[in-house]
């Protein structure tokens, strides 16, 4: 979006998501927030952050009403249904599994049904709004952590197509070398990241790795994209 930007890391493991000065950004104690200095708005949840940005930029909105309201829709989508499951699939099949056999069908389930309805909205389609929008935005990084969820991509030939073409854009690139702490963010497994121009190696993540906002995409000049 072409936007100037200072990133500010929040330390969850420390709590500092709790201090009175980030409450005062993001009363739910939870990243990510954002402040314009420029219009002095403050605000959290991804999504509203990427409609805010995206109506301040106008950018990466289509302008054609059905697909203008098609991207709103599937931003919503992914607040609504998307991420909160995938959210509770990750918490039980990656990082706590063998605790509740019932919690790892009922959310895995449900995950294998999302990326299902995620499939079919994408074909015929390069993105979910025809054109590459604040949706895609939002929906992606959950879907990069495809193997947390237990999903076989080769399933999904419309998501597996449509995960790749947007892992290779240049400002997607661009946010995995966003300092946090001294340390990039880990890359999702199978993303090649590029290093002065040329094919990283593959990016493997093990353990706890910690996956990229959904906001975090937006602040980046998206302007040159790959062929």
């Amino acid at each position: 979006m072409a936007l100037p930007y200072k990133v500010h890391t929040i330390n969850i493991m420390k709590d500092e998501q709790f201090a009175p000065s980030f409450l005062e950004i993001s009363p739910n104690n939870k990243i990510p927030a954002i402040v314009d200095h420029e219009t002095g708005v403050s605000m959290m949840e991804s999504g509203a952050i990427l409609y805010y940005l995206a109506t301040k930029t106008d950018k990466f909105l289509p302008k054609d009403p059905q697909h203008h309201w098609q991207a709103i829709e599937w931003l919503n989508w992914q607040m609504g249904g998307f991420g909160p499951m995938l959210g509770q699939a990750n918490h039980f099949l990656k990082f706590n599994p063998g605790k509740s056999d019932y919690a790892e069908e009922r959310f895995g389930n449900e995950a294998k049904r999302l990326y299902g309805v995620l499939d079919k909205q994408l074909e015929g389609r390069d993105f979910v709004a025809g054109e590459y929008s604040i949706a895609d935005m939002a929906i992606w990084p959950w879907a990069a952590r495809w193997e947390w969820q237990k999903i076989d991509m080769d399933t999904l030939p419309n998501v597996k197509r449509w995960y790749h073409t947007i892992a290779a854009r240049p400002a997607v690139q661009k946010a995995y070398s966003v300092p946090t702490g001294g340390q990039a963010i880990t890359a999702p497994l199978n993303i090649l990241i590029l290093t002065d121009g040329k094919m990283g190696d593959l990016m493997q993540c093990r353990g706890v790795a910690q996956a990229i906002t959904d906001g975090a995409l937006a602040g980046f000049d998206d302007r040159d994209k790959p062929p």
